[in-house]
């Protein structure tokens, strides 16, 4: 993993646990026990999704730009569909509050993305590295 990755990874599993942990406190005072246990798992299981998910998208990136972007895309494929399954599954359980979970699964989910977005752009470097010579137009 290079250390633009790790720096990735780290600036937005922090503020997603930080904001996990907000979520638990808000699950027990709108749904007791059963909400906060229900955003304690919300909160492992989308750290647990993003952070896997980047860790793919940084072992392809040491193969090819295209590798990186094909398992950037299977990846968030994979994660909407386990997520739905997941949410499908445990709509009839009875031992958290599902809508805690369905809510802090959103939530942690737009918070991961908005800090990786956020770290990203700190970055101050570019995506594309073009040739020198792209742009020089004389003959």
């Amino acid at each position: 993993m290079q250390p633009s990755d790790a720096r990735i990874l780290r600036g937005a599993a922090i503020p997603t646990a930080g904001v996990g942990v907000g979520a638990v406190l808000i699950g027990l005072l709108a749904a007791g026990a059963k909400g906060a246990f229900a955003a304690a798992l919300a909160a492992v299981v989308v750290i647990a999704f993003f952070s896997i998910s980047a860790l793919a998208v940084a072992w392809a990136s040491k193969i090819s730009s295209q590798t990186m972007m094909l398992a950037a895309l299977a990846s968030y494929v994979v994660k909407i569909l386990a997520v739905m399954v997941l949410v499908t599954t445990m709509d009839g359980v009875s031992a958290w509050d599902t809508t805690v979970f369905g809510w802090t699964v959103v939530g942690l989910a737009l918070t991961w993305i908005a800090a990786e977005f956020r770290v990203a752009m700190q970055r101050g470097r570019p995506y594309i590295d073009e040739p020198e010579n792209v742009l020089d137009r004389s003959p």
